[in-house]
Order: structure tokens, then C-alpha cells, then sequence
């Protein structure tokens, strides 16, 4: 599954177009790299989101789309910390 849809059926950000430009704007890191928002997802992955005042850290535990629809559990948070809006997360 791609990353931008991924974050948006996983419900971390609201709008899929939101998230292929935080992914653009090299706000979302997958295993610590940048990446583009085609990249394909898979179980393992960690993936690090920031947003204006926190930064979120999750593993990726399932892809299936159809339990996505359904609102399963499909990561795990591995951190969240504040930041300030002129530090740069990474």
C-alpha cells in the first residue's frame, strides 16, 4: 500500500492530499529516510510523522487495506514528543 494512502486510512492524517504534501514537504520519514509518498508500506516499517507541535514515531503492524476500512489496529506508537514550531524534528 502506498505511504500517503496508508496515512490516511490508518487515520494518522485526515486527508490524503494533506498527506502527500507533509510527505513533499519532508515531514514523514519512513525507517528514518525521506521518502516519496509512492513508497510502499509493509509491516515493519517505522514511520515518523511531524507535525506543527509533536512529533510521532509508529511500527506498522498490518496493510490489509480491507481491515484498515474497518478500523483496526494496524500500528503501534513507539513515541510522541513536543516540539517547538521553529525546531526542525530531525
Amino acid at each position: 500500500m502506498r505511504l500517503d494512502k496508508f496515512l490516511k486510512a490508518a487515520r494518522l492524517i485526515k486527508r490524503r492530499s494533506l498527506a502527500q504534501e507533509m510527505i513533499a514537504n519532508d515531514a514523514v520519514r519512513v525507517n528514518d529516510r525521506p521518502c516519496k509518498a509512492s513508497y510502499n508500506v509493509k509491516p515493519g516499517d517505522v514511520v515518523s510523522v511531524a507535525f506543527p507541535r509533536h512529533l510521532l514515531r509508529v511500527r506498522i503492524l498490518i496493510v490489509d487495506e480491507a481491515l484498515l476500512k474497518r478500523g483496526g489496529q494496524c500500528y503501534e506508537v513507539l513515541g510522541e514528543r513536543a516540539i517547538d514550531p521553529d525546531e526542525v524534528p530531525w
